[in-house]
C-alpha cells in the first residue's frame, strides 16, 4: 500500500506529530510505502533510517501560499500515486480534499483536537479516525457520521521516536509531583499551581516538576513564584524524552480542561506511575474508565490536591495506583495503533 501522512509540520513538541511520525515509521517497517507531507521540523534522520520519504510543502495560512502549497501537493501525489493521504491536521485536511475530488486516492483524517472550531475540517475524510470515544461522540454530534468514523486509542509503548532501553530514572527531589505537557490554559497547569499551594501546606516536603514549554511558560513561572513555594516548583523545559522524569516522580498530575486522548498518560503507564488526572474527554478511556488512576473534576485545584494528598499521605494506596496503571499496556502500543489504521484504509478501499 502506498499511504501519505499529511501534516503542517513534524516539530517533535506536538502530540499530533507525534503520532503521524510513529505510525509512518512503523507502517514503512510493516512494508508498506511511506511517505511525509509537511512544512519540516526534526524527524529527517528517523525518517530515513525507517526508509520513509519526507517531502517538504510549506503551508502557512496565506491565500497566496496556500495556492503554491496546493500546486505542489498535486504534483507530488501525481508522482507519488498514492492510495491513501492521511492528513491529521486542519490545513493539511482541507488541501488534501480539494484535490481529492480530481484524483484516485482515499482521504483518511485523525482528529486529535475535536474541541477547536475548525477540527469539523477533519470530517472531510472519507474515513475519519478520532482518538477516543469522547471525540467521536463530540464530531457526531457536530454532525459528521458515525458510519465512517473509527476510534483508535494513542499509544507510545514501543515509539520508534524513542530508544528501546528506558533511560535510567532522574533523581527529583520526593515526594516529587509531575506534569508533562504544552503549556496553554487548556491543560489546567494554573489549577495544579493553585493545588500544589494547598498540597504543600499539609505535605511540607513536595515538590512539583513542570516539563514542558509553551506560550504560557512566563505567566505560570510568575503564578509559581506568587504560592510563596515557588522554590519547591521546578520548571524544566520540552524533554525530547521525558522518561526519566517519570521514571522519578511518585505521581503523575494532568489538571486538562480538554483532552481528546493524551499521549502522555500512555507514557505515564508505562513507567508505572501513580497517576492523578482530570475527567475530561478521552482521559477516564486512556485509565481503564478510571481504574489505572485517580480520576477528579476539571476546574478543582481543591478536590486535585486532596487528591495528591491523600495519595502521597497513602503508601499502599501509593504502591496499589503505580501497580494498577501498569496494567493492560499492551492497548497503548505504537503496534497495535498502526495495524487498526491498517484495517481502516483496507476498509475504505475495500
Amino acid at each position: 500500500m502506498r499511504i501519505m501522512h499529511f501534516l503542517n509540520h513534524t516539530r517533535p513538541s506536538n502530540g499530533h506529530v507525534n503520532v503521524a511520525v510513529d505510525l509512518a515509521c512503523v507502517q514503512s517497517r510493516m512494508g508498506h510505502s511511506v511517505s511525509v507531507v509537511s512544512g519540516g521540523g526534526a524527524f529527517d534522520s528517523l525518517f530515513h533510517a525507517y526508509g520513509v520519504r519526507h517531502i517538504l510543502i510549506d503551508q502557512k495560512r496565506t491565500l497566496s501560499n496556500l495556492i503554491k502549497a496546493a500546486g505542489k501537493l498535486h504534483a507530488t501525489v501525481f508522482a507519488i500515486s498514492p492510495n491513501i493521504i492521511h492528513a491529521h491536521m486542519m490545513t493539511s485536511a482541507g488541501l488534501a480534499f480539494l484535490l481529492r475530488r480530481f484524483m484516485k486516492f482515499k482521504l483518511v483524517t485523525t482528529v486529535h483536537n475535536e474541541f477547536e472550531k475548525a477540527a469539523i475540517i477533519m470530517g472531510l475524510g472519507d474515513q475519519v479516525i478520532a482518538v477516543s470515544e469522547a471525540v467521536a461522540d463530540s464530531m457526531e454530534r457536530r454532525g459528521v457520521k458515525r458510519s465512517k468514523m473509527s476510534v483508535v486509542l494513542n499509544g507510545t509503548i514501543g515509539s520508534p521516536r524513542l530508544t528501546t532501553t528506558a533511560p535510567p530514572a532522574r533523581v527529583l527531589k520526593r515526594p516529587a509531583i509531575l506534569f508533562v505537557g504544552g503549556l496553554h490554559p487548556r491543560k489546567g497547569v494554573d489549577d495544579l499551581i493553585t493545588a500544589f499551594k494547598m498540597v504543600c501546606t499539609r505535605v511540607p516536603r513536595a515538590f512539583l516538576y513542570v516539563v514542558g514549554d509553551g506560550p504560557y511558560r512566563d505567566t505560570y513561572k510568575e503564578i509559581a513564584a506568587q504560592t510563596g513555594f515557588g522554590d519547591r516548583i521546578l520548571f524544566c523545559g520540552f524533554q525530547p524524552d521525558p522518561r526519566p522524569y517519570f521514571l522519578g516522580s511518585d505521581i503523575f498530575a494532568l489538571a486538562s480542561h480538554a483532552e481528546p486522548g493524551a499521549l502522555v498518560l500512555a507514557e505515564a503507564r508505562e513507567a508505572g506511575c501513580a497517576i492523578i488526572a482530570t475527567s475530561v474527554g478521552g482521559i477516564p478511556e486512556m485509565l481503564d474508565g478510571g481504574s489505572a488512576g485517580v480520576l477528579v473534576p476539571p476546574r478543582r485545584p481543591d478536590l486535585l490536591a486532596d487528591a495528591i494528598v491523600r495519595v502521597l499521605c497513602d503508601q499502599a494506596l501509593l504502591a496499589d495506583l503505580r501497580a494498577r496503571s501498569g496494567l493492560n499496556l499492551e492497548r497503548f502500543h505504537v503496534d497495535r495503533a498502526a495495524k487498526e489504521c491498517e484495517s481502516i484504509y483496507n476498509r475504505v478501499l475495500g
